[in-house]
């Protein structure tokens, strides 16, 4: 097993793992964390898996870990791996089984104090029109046809059908679309669990949160991005639901079979891939984009539900209670990107698992609202704590292939959280603190405790003080909606 002896320290925040420690290590392991997370994580498989991650054929660069690590299906969760486009694979547990699970961010000008008598009923109207819990249905029901038209259209969908602002789709990740999307590759069942899913919530760690702006430390960043202090915030996570997860089943299924004809061997089945230029490859990235699609469909139903929820508890008593976009990004996803490695340029497959893009200023593919600010980062907290919006930077596009952390990190597992926390006493607990808790099951609750998360404050403290983002506002919760 790993040790801390066996990490090489470059600063406070960065750390290796050498290529040389393990045999079949095709590359070395850069770590963006300080001592305290990296001996934490010891306690689990995450560096072991790190370790086998470096063994993906065509891979590129160094494997990087973020400081919110875990231990995941076959590759932790919170890393990031290259694989070159022309000889590289594609690895669906290196993307995750919630595809596209994300955060999308909007903000008010309506101040705490005067929609504090209010903010029961805001949260009671939201848990209402934004259904939660598992295999529960959404609020919009899709034909056949109809999914399809949102595996390829994405957000645009919802633009099409007046769910949506043109501002909502500019402010979202690839416009809320990503390319080359092929609803035939998708099986039958994946699309019996999608057509009446579309708006919900989900279960687990997604959660819907009224927050409020609680600290600004960059005022023209939050100016662009429309942040007040002092003022409402929503914040909406969850993915492409029973979809996005029967996809990744269905391909990690067929890849353990395909596998042996490639002649790829791995020390953990868990990592199976194809090469990505190969039909199976094409297959699972054409069916990924299909479940992307949809969940930036889905965050962007509910953020619609949403915004009529303002309206209906506000309508009266604010003037200006229309929520704002700011931003909506992926943190479970695969893309193809252009990065530079060791001086060369090339083409890769960046799998992102629980990490975030966080392209530095005048990047590609950023909104032009953003251009020189660098990507909005958003990295939510737990139930009890703050969450952070950060900016990309343009170290991050030479040090973590442009990414950086998705959120605080498991430090327990939901089993044990269970164990040691009850449900009703969290939410006393919670509710004394002022903040407003709306959940499907006081299991569930107590699965998602913030005991069982790292302090995010540390998490971001290690991206910023290695540079691959920079702080902008704290956010602070006053209400949660948990699935």
């Amino acid at each position: 097993m790993i040790a801390l002896q066996d990490f090489i320290k470059i600063s406070e925040f960065e750390w290796e793992i050498p290529q040389g420690l393990r045999s079949h290590m095709r590359a070395s392991v850069k770590v963006f964390a300080n001592r305290d997370i990296i001996e934490a994580g010891l306690r689990d498989s995450s560096f072991e898996q790190a370790i086998n991650a470096t063994t993906l054929p065509g891979l590129v660069g160094s494997v990087v870990i973020m400081p919110d690590v875990h231990q995941g299906y076959g590759f932790p969760i919170g890393g990031v791996a290259a694989t070159d486009v022309s000889d590289g694979v594609i690895s669906p547990g290196a993307i995750g089984y919630d595809i596209n699970c994300g955060v999308r961010l909007l903000v008010s000008h309506i101040p705490l104090d005067a929609a504090a008598p209010y903010l029961k009923e805001l949260t009671s109207a939201i848990y209402e029109a934004c259904p939660s819990g598992v295999g529960k249905k959404g609020s919009i029901r899709l034909s056949r046809k109809e999914l399809e038209q949102v595996c390829r259209e994405g957000s645009k969908w919802a633009l099409h059908e007046g769910l949506a602002t043109r501002e909502d789709t500019e402010l979202t990740e690839d416009g809320g679309c990503l390319a080359g999307a092929d609803p035939a590759k998708v099986s039958s069942r994946a699309k019996e669990r999608g057509s009446p899913q579309v708006g919900s919530l989900g279960a687990g760690n997604h959660f819907i949160e009224i927050g409020v702006v609680d600290q600004i430390t960059d005022l023209e960043a939050a100016s662009i991005m429309g942040l007040e202090e002092g003022c409402l915030s929503l914040m909406i996570h969850s993915g492409s639901r029973g979809f996005g997860h029967q996809i990744c089943t269905d391909y990690v299924r067929e890849f353990q079979i395909a596998i042996h004809k490639y002649g790829i061997e791995l020390p953990d089945r868990e990592l199976v891939c194809a090469p990505l230029n190969s039909s199976d490859g094409q297959n699972y990235l054409a069916a990924m984009r299909c479940a992307a699609n949809y969940a930036f469909c889905n965050r962007q139903v509910m953020a619609h539900f949403a915004r009529q929820s303002f309206e209906k508890v506000f309508a009266g008593k604010e003037r200006n209670y229309h929520l704002q976009m700011v931003y909506d990004l992926a943190h479970n996803m695969g893309k193809i990107e252009n990065h530079e490695v060791d001086g060369k340029k090339l083409r890769a497959c960046i799998h992102r698992k629980g990490a975030t893009r966080a392209f530095g200023p005048y990047s590609p593919g950023i909104p032009d609202k953003y251009k020189k600010l660098g990507q909005p980062v958003l990295v939510p907290g737990s139930m009890g704590t703050s969450s952070w919006i950060l900016l990309g930077t343009q170290a991050s596009m030479h040090k973590s292939f442009g990414s950086a952390c998705h959120g605080a990190g498991r430090v327990f597992s939901r089993k044990r959280a269970r164990r040691e926390v009850r449900g009703e006493q969290l939410l006393q607990r919670l509710e004394s603190s002022g903040i407003h808790i709306m959940a499907r099951s006081m299991r569930g609750l107590a699965e998602e405790a913030p005991e069982a998360y790292k302090d995010v404050d540390i998490v971001v403290k290690c991206v910023v003080g290695s540079g691959i983002a920079r702080k902008v506002a704290r956010l602070k919760p006053v209400a949660v909606i948990k699935g």
